[in-house]
């Protein structure tokens, strides 16, 4: 069934598919930067220095215990606050980047606004904080053998950590980094708050031209179950791969 069937004209199912586009970019850069915000948190977390595990442990407690739409609205308007006047001109303008060579365009694309970036800021942070515990319960399922086998073999502290301890963590906590990123694709939506033209930000404004409420929000709803759909089945996918090759459990 085509999108054009929920009885919109196409210029404005064509706005609502620009936004899930901005709706899939916003998050996936958010879940990447997060990914490895959280590996590090997560190292200054269990470190027994106190000039790391402190700040982190404030840094999870701030984050994870105050709404999102609050963090949103301080990142947007503490930039602006904060960044000098022509910087803002510029994020407020739109850029044009023009690839190509030899008087051809390869590629042509507008940078993001700055709301984007306000909105990209706020989500990575408090997505960062959530990740990060993800991580910590990966690691205390970790056997404390493999730490003390990569010290024997002569690897450094960090190394182990990075290289042997990371991986294994990562399988474990698998599945709740699926919901997490799951969480990120739909708290997008309240980056529309500050402006961004994500998928909830192209519905309404769909709706209040076309005063279609059921047809804009439906296919918003439909496209936001195709995103999470994609996540699971992709972890589902890799779940019986792995199962395959490695045996029942082997992300367990």
């Amino acid at each position: 069934m085509s999108l054009a069937a929920f009885g919109l004209a196409p210029i404005y199912v064509e706005w609502l598919l620009w936004g899930f586009a901005v709706t899939l970019l916003l998050s996936a850069s958010a879940c990447v930067a997060a990914t490895l915000g959280g590996v590090l948190l997560c190292a200054a977390r269990i470190s027994p220095l106190a000039v790391l595990h402190v700040p982190a442990r404030i840094y999870l407690g701030v984050f994870r215990n105050t709404p999102l739409l609050v963090q949103i609205f301080f990142w947007y308007f503490a930039g602006s606050a904060i960044f000098p006047t022509p910087l803002l001109d510029w994020f407020n303008n739109p850029h044009t980047v023009v690839l190509g060579f030899g008087g051809q365009t390869w590629l042509s694309f507008r940078l993001p606004s700055f709301e984007f970036w306000a909105g990209f800021t706020a989500l990575t942070f408090y997505t960062t904080a959530f990740i990060a515990e993800e991580f910590r319960a990966g690691l205390r399922a970790v056997p404390a053998g493999q730490r003390e086998g990569g010290l024997s073999l002569g690897l450094s502290p960090a190394l182990v950590f990075f290289l042997v301890v990371v991986p294994q963590a990562a399988r474990h906590a698998f599945a709740p980094l699926l919901g997490q990123y799951m969480n990120a694709v739909k708290n997008s939506s309240l980056t529309m708050a500050i402006g961004v033209a994500e998928l909830s930000y192209a519905s309404r404004q769909v709706e209040t031209e076309t005063f279609q409420t059921f047809e804009a929000f439906g296919i918003a709803t439909v496209l936001y179950i195709l995103a999470v759909a994609v996540i699971e089945g992709t972890g589902e996918l890799v779940q019986r791969r792995r199962e395959k090759k490695y045996g029942r459990g082997a992300l367990s």
